[in-house]
């Protein structure tokens, strides 16, 4: 299969073309604020299975359905409680998925084999157009081969799935550049699945109480059922491992240092890399106050490793507040919660 590279800002029929495509039958790498998605027919289940065969993705895995109108909810969810609709009218368009009971026509392979669904509706304007062209709901994972950072670039989706897919669409760089944030509200209380784009803090203003599902904080093992995606298995990773040492930019880079070896690289902090130079392969992430930037430059530091001889790589990693609960996330998961808590016995 040739991949076709569709560039909008040159072809003014490259969003309608990717519309077709997917009416097809086919998966298209498409641009969204968080990363890009590799996007088939939702409500087609041999397409959607085309999604996991590129990829290489599991199964059980769900995947998000992606809207272009509040209407569609209509036909994919068999509810829109209350909760929810205060969750749309705050963060929607924008980087959120909202997981539901699932209407019957939602297949199984979209959902994980789950009776429930994620909705996500992106303020990206080349994904929403790219909705109404296709006029179907679009099941969308990130557009990586599985396990592998996520792709936040057109050039990273050719990187990973040239030859497998029909095409990618080229929007530039994605705003956010971690994947939405994941919330549940098909439990007692709502429960934070994937932390994201929206913050925890922004849903608790919105709702209250908000549960934090354990898997943000430790490995889920790979038999347990889970209900968003990124729950469970290798997530992020470049192809060497990972250490993540957690503590003040101070603290972990002076323990980074200590560690180092012939073939060490270091993920770390714009403030902090002068320390690393001639020592260790360094890519940086953004500065250590800057959890926005960090968010939008942390896929692409740790996929600039894999052009390295790095056998080992040693990641500072902000707080777990704001959106640096999302960054932590991805970094802890690279690494397989592999964790050096320097913080530890601190009063």
């Amino acid at each position: 299969m040739q991949t076709r590279l569709l560039r909008p800002s040159e072809d003014t029929t490259a969003l309608e073309q990717a519309g077709a495509l997917l009416r097809a039958g086919e998966v298209v790498g498409i641009p969204t604020e968080t990363v890009y998605g590799l996007a088939a027919n939702a409500l087609d289940p041999a397409a959607v299975a085309r999604i996991f065969e590129a990829k290489g993705r599991p199964q059980d895995n769900p995947l998000i359905v992606h809207i272009a109108d509040l209407e569609s909810i209509a036909g994919i969810a068999t509810e829109f409680p209350p909760e929810a609709q205060a969750l749309a009218e705050a963060f929607w368009p924008g980087p959120l998925t909202i997981i539901l009971p699932k209407q019957d026509r939602i297949p199984m392979v979209t959902s994980g084999g789950l009776n429930t669904v994620g909705i996500r509706f992106p303020s990206h304007p080349m994904a929403q157009a790219i909705i109404r062209a296709a006029g179907v709901p679009l099941a969308a994972p990130s557009a990586n081969t599985s396990g592998r950072p996520s792709t936040t670039t057109a050039q990273h989706v050719m990187e990973d799935l040239n030859g497998k897919i029909a095409a990618v669409v080229d929007g530039g760089a994605c705003s956010v550049g971690v994947e939405s944030t994941v919330i549940s509200l098909c439990g007692e209380r709502p429960r934070l699945l994937r932390p994201g784009g929206i913050s925890l803090e922004q849903l608790e203003r919105v709702l209250g109480v908000v549960d934090v599902d354990r898997a943000l904080e430790e490995k889920i093992d790979d038999t347990e059922t889970v209900s968003a995606p990124g729950m469970k298995y290798r997530h992020y990773a470049p192809k060497a491992p990972v250490t993540v040492v957690f503590g003040t930019p101070e603290a972990s880079a002076d323990y980074i240092y200590a560690q180092l070896g012939e073939n060490s690289g270091v993920l770390c902090f714009d403030d902090c890399a002068e320390q690393f130079r001639g020592r260790a392969v360094v890519e940086t992430f953004g500065p250590a106050n800057d959890e926005a930037e960090q968010a939008r430059e942390i896929f692409d530091a740790l996929r600039r490793f894999d052009e390295t001889n790095c056998t080992e790589i040693f990641a500072q990693c902000p707080p777990a507040s704001g959106i640096g609960l999302a960054v932590s996330n991805r970094i802890k998961k690279a690494a397989g919660f592999h964790v050096i808590d320097l913080t530890e016995g601190q009063a």
